[in-house]
């Protein structure tokens, strides 16, 4: 083989890998994107609800956050020791509160929702930073899970679970 086949079939293969890099790049990107051109009227609306879930968390507008929950839900939330009902769902406000922290900013991380009927389920993550009056404080993620279902007062949310994501 002369060096200019050498070359020339170099160049070929380089050509070649970076078609292919590209190709598992673009495959990746696809397959990694949130389904979020696929989602039904009713998820679009429940996604607009989460947000809104964390709104009132950071506004401490408990009054707002609670019409968000059905009458009959029941949730398990990662600082709860047992799953709670209405009554106690918002108990870990004070889990925070009484240490003196405030919500100073936070983001949702979609991951996947299912709309069947009257229901729609919401997974994701949420990055949520709480800080103690100097402004202290340290991000932190969980896992979140949400299962709401429409009423005739809107969508409500009937079921719930979270879980810290460890910094490790």
């Amino acid at each position: 083989m002369t060096f200019t086949q050498r070359i020339t079939a170099a160049a070929f293969l380089r050509t070649n890998a970076l078609k292919s890099i590209f190709f598992l790049i673009f495959v990746a990107l696809s397959a990694a994107a949130p389904a979020h051109a696929q989602q039904s009227d009713n998820e679009k609306a429940v996604w607009k609800l989460e947000t809104t879930y964390w709104e009132d968390v950071k506004a401490l507008d408990l009054d707002n956050f609670m019409t968000l929950w059905h009458e009959n839900v029941i949730g398990w939330p990662y600082v709860n020791s047992q799953p709670a009902r209405k009554n106690h769902i918002a108990d870990w406000f004070a889990h925070y509160a009484d240490k003196g922290l405030r919500l100073q900013w936070f983001s949702i991380q979609q991951a996947a929702s299912q709309s069947t009927g009257d229901l729609v389920v919401t997974h994701f993550w949420v990055t949520t930073f709480w800080a103690d009056k100097a402004g202290h404080g340290e991000p932190s993620t969980q896992r979140i899970t949400h299962t709401w279902i429409k009423t005739a007062k809107g969508w409500q949310i009937i079921a719930g679970m979270s879980a810290p994501i460890s910094a490790n």
